[in-house]
């Protein structure tokens, strides 16, 4: 069982947009582990993938065939790369959006409450003085 031509040409567009090359990929095969009997302990079909300018590392055994392990070995290091890069692109607009909200001048029903809040405390603020002595 092999992957269809049209997820090859899916997965070759998204590491094109993604700016990864087959050229910083290190592939290496070695043997599998687990479930999987005489097939899995003789031959290297487990697939680890390297992309060497993030240093990231992907191991992939899901299937008993290399090919597809080759496959998904790719999808899995893509996603792990978008997450990447869209952690920054999105941690960086959280912070625009801060600083935006900051700026941003209070509604008229935000005044007011903060204006409710702030006669609550000075009403508490008076029941603390000491009382004083007019019956004199």
């Amino acid at each position: 069982m092999s992957v269809s031509l049209k997820k090859e040409t899916v997965l070759a567009g998204r590491m094109e947009d993604l700016g990864v090359k087959e050229e910083d990929l290190r592939e290496t095969f070695v043997r599998a582990s687990g479930p999987g009997g005489q097939k899995v302990n003789k031959t290297s079909s487990c697939v680890v993938l390297m992309h060497i300018p993030t240093g990231l590392s992907v191991k992939c055994q899901q299937e008993r065939s290399r090919e597809l392990n080759r496959f998904f070995a790719r999808r899995i290091l893509l996603d792990r790369i978008e997450r990447i890069q869209k952690g920054k692109a999105s941690l960086q607009r959280q912070k625009i959006e801060k600083i935006r909200r900051q700026k941003r001048r209070r509604s008229k029903k935000a005044k007011e409450k903060v204006l409710k809040l702030k006669h609550i405390q000075s009403e508490k603020k008076d029941l603390r003085s000491k009382v004083s002595n007019t019956d004199e």
